[in-house]
């Protein structure tokens, strides 16, 4: 059984990687945020930026797994302390993947911007469907910041109104390619960014899911398999 000191220093440690796993969340929230903006502005400098700072985002995971794996070691957490490491660890997957979303999306602009095409206004375009994905996400990070499962649960029910925004922007840029073969190249593009967009939402439905699995120790990420684990 561990003593009350090496409980405390587990508490510091595991508080010390959860304050590094915010900080690379509010860093992947402004990603997708200034991904957006770049898309809106046509900033291809910014967009350029934002696929840059996607390194970082990959050597905050590198050292946050790092760090959960000699935590791990170290203090042998016992059964519920574990299940905290482990979720955080998934949590910080899904950041990074959201880092790679936001640079695909950056990606698309520079390549839209080589190309000089603009038969679609592709910021119009997926503007209502980022906005839903940044609004998830953000209460997503706010669930497991606060460890709110309320919000938590929230989140996980929103993400389908995501998928519908998405398929009704990909049917608009279906009925655009084929009115107007011109747009092909550059609605081809959008719906790139488009899945970019939902892939986000669904990892911030992910982060959602850990944060119920941190809680409740349900494991509810395949619908009709739920499990508990004490």
């Amino acid at each position: 059984m561990p003593t009350q000191h090496s409980s405390k220093q587990y508490d510091n440690d595991l508080e010390e990687i959860r304050s590094k796993v915010l900080l690379m969340a509010g860093t992947v929230e402004n990603q997708l945020q200034e991904a957006m903006n770049s898309l809106k502005t046509g900033n291809a400098e910014l967009a350029l930026q934002v696929m840059k700072g996607d390194e970082g985002v990959n050597g905050l995971e590198v050292a946050l797994d790092d760090a959960c794996s000699h935590l791990i070691v170290k203090r042998q957490p016992a059964a519920n302390d574990l299940r905290t490491v482990m979720a955080t660890i998934k949590v910080i997957t899904d950041l990074e993947r959201i880092g790679d979303e936001a640079a695909k999306i950056a990606r698309a602009v520079t390549t839209a911007n080589a190309r000089n095409v603009t038969a679609i206004n592709q910021y119009e375009t997926v503007r209502m469907l980022a906005e839903r994905a940044g609004s998830l996400l953000h209460g997503a990070l706010d669930a497991f910041a606060r460890l709110d499962i309320e919000q938590a649960q929230k989140v996980i029910v929103e993400d389908d109104v995501i998928d519908h925004e998405f398929r009704s922007v990909m049917r608009s840029l279906i009925t655009f390619m084929m009115e107007d073969p011109r747009t092909i190249s550059t609605a081809l593009d959008t719906m790139w960014m488009a899945k970019s967009i939902e892939r986000i939402g669904d990892h911030a439905k992910n982060i959602a899911e850990y944060v119920v699995f941190i809680v409740e120790g349900k494991d509810i990420r395949h619908a009709g398999h739920i499990t508990s684990v004490s």
